[in-house]
Formats: structure tokens, sequence, C-alpha cells
């Protein structure tokens, strides 16, 4: 059976030019990239094995090329972002693992420490288990400045998530209130 990928429909085009049209990008010749998945476009969300995931667009340098992920209740997972502080703000419950890239430096795609401690509330940054920094040293930096830091092999217990359906209901209310589905550009 093919591997199930669930891909935001914007991004469906981007890997299309850039991997699936790549010269001899499967070894075993004579079959198509996408002959190996189960494409799966999403938009604002979707159901895997009966839990509504939520996806939302992150501040990455150029829009529409990264996304993150959150079941409601267990885990919200920023991908490559900027600081999302009205997004952190939507999602956030007091005791789900807001996972965010982090390093000690920003950039036009990635968060920086000092872009984390003045954009999001002590309780947030409570929450946050930061990864995406360059090396040891960054991290045991972030870690010396208070904060989780994720170091590979680390296995997090996640709390229960939400009921599918009171996740999916969560995900409609939101999304009602904001039609475009985008983020706005910072200040």
């Amino acid at each position: 059976m093919p591997t199930r990928l669930y891909v935001p429909a914007l991004l469906v085009p981007l890997l299309q030019g850039r991997i699936a049209d790549y010269p001899n990008v499967v070894a075993e010749g004579a079959a198509n990239f996408w002959d190996a998945f189960r494409l799966i476009p999403v938009s604002r969300g979707f159901w895997h094995e009966g839990r509504w995931f939520d996806v939302f667009p992150v501040r990455h340098h150029v829009p529409g090329t990264a996304y993150g992920l959150c079941l409601r209740g267990a885990f919200l997972y920023s991908g490559d972002t900027r600081p999302i502080p009205e997004v952190i703000a939507q999602y956030a419950d007091g005791r789900m693992p807001l996972i965010h890239d982090c390093d000690l430096h920003g950039n036009p795609s990635h968060t920086g420490l000092p872009d984390l401690l003045r954009e999001y509330s002590a309780e947030h940054i409570r929450q946050m288990l930061v990864y995406h920094y360059a090396s040891p040293a960054d991290g045991a930096a972030l870690a010396a400045a208070g904060l989780r830091v994720a170091k590979a092999g680390d296995r997090l217990p996640l709390p229960k998530p939400l009921a599918a359906a009171e996740a999916h209901a969560a995900s409609a209310t939101a999304a009602a209130g904001a039609p475009t589905g985008k983020i706005p550009a910072p200040p």
C-alpha cells in the first residue's frame, strides 16, 4: 500500500516541480514518483485514524511554503516559522506541548531566542519545547535561557487529545472566524 502523504494543497505544485519532475527521481525506473504515495491534499486540516489534525500556515520567508500541525489537546508543532503568537493563542490550552522552531538567532524563516521571548507570553513559553537549533552548544544556551529543549533521542509524552468531534468542531469554529486561512504579515 502506498504511503499516505497529507500535503497542504498549495504545496502540491511545488512538490511536483521540485521533486516529482526531477529526472530519474525513482531509482527503479519506469515508475512515476507519485506511484509510491497516496497524496491527500489538505487545506485547514485532515482526518487520520479517527483524529482531526489542524493544519495552519506559518511565517516562512516565502509565504505558503511552511505549515504547522496541531492535534488539539495533544500537541502543536510550529514547523519552520517566525513567531506566530496569534496562532499559538488560538490553539494553546495550558497543558499540551507547543513544539516550536527556535535557534539563538532568528532569520527570515526561523524564530530566534530574542523573538521568542519578545513575542510570547510566559505561559506559552512554559508550554514550549524548542527544536531546530544549530548545534548542541546552541541547545545548551537555549536551555540556560530557561527553555525546554528537544534533543536527539528524546521521547515526549503527550496528553490525551481532545475527542475527534470536539476537535473538529473547534477547528470549524476557528475557521469561520478566519475566512482567508492566512495569518497577517508581521508588523
